[in-house]
């Protein structure tokens, strides 16, 4: 099995990040001007938070503010659950299944280095199971 070394290899390393205290429209017009449905908080070097559309939709819309009135830090998600590069695959699949959660930063020293989505993980890891697939495939009828 991969790790997130592989799959970033693979989908690359650009992650959208924001500041806290942008105002929460700017980084819904960066979100959506790369088609992403999230952004990475940045205070400095350091990643601080996680922002989503689902976070814009729940803390914004639902409770009906102004989007011109909310930072990213109102709604951001902070203590964040992160890898490194080395992670195992399926320990980020485990890791977003027990913390229901979708992204996970990747993390070498501190220093953001890219982001997986549990989409990512699972179209990885069926690709590389379709590979060993057609492998032993080809095998078996080489054999016979």
């Amino acid at each position: 099995m991969g790790a997130v070394s592989n799959l970033l290899d693979s989908k690359g390393y650009d992650v959208l990040t924001v500041k806290p205290e942008q105002p929460v429209h700017e980084a819904i017009e960066q979100m959506e001007s790369i088609s992403a449905g999230t952004a990475l908080v940045m205070d400095g070097g350091d990643v601080v938070g996680i922002i989503s559309e689902r976070d814009v939709f729940r803390k914004v819309v639902l409770e009906g503010k102004s989007i011109d009135d909310v930072t990213v830090q109102d709604i951001m998600s902070g203590n964040l659950t992160t890898v490194t590069p080395e992670t195992p695959l399926d320990e980020c699949m485990q890791l977003m299944t027990e913390k229901r959660i979708r992204h996970l930063p990747v993390l070498r020293d501190k220093a953001l280095c890219g982001i997986v989505s549990i989409g990512d993980v699972v179209k990885y890891l069926v690709v590389e199971k379709d590979f060993k697939i057609k492998n032993l495939e080809t095998y078996i009828s080489g054999v016979m």
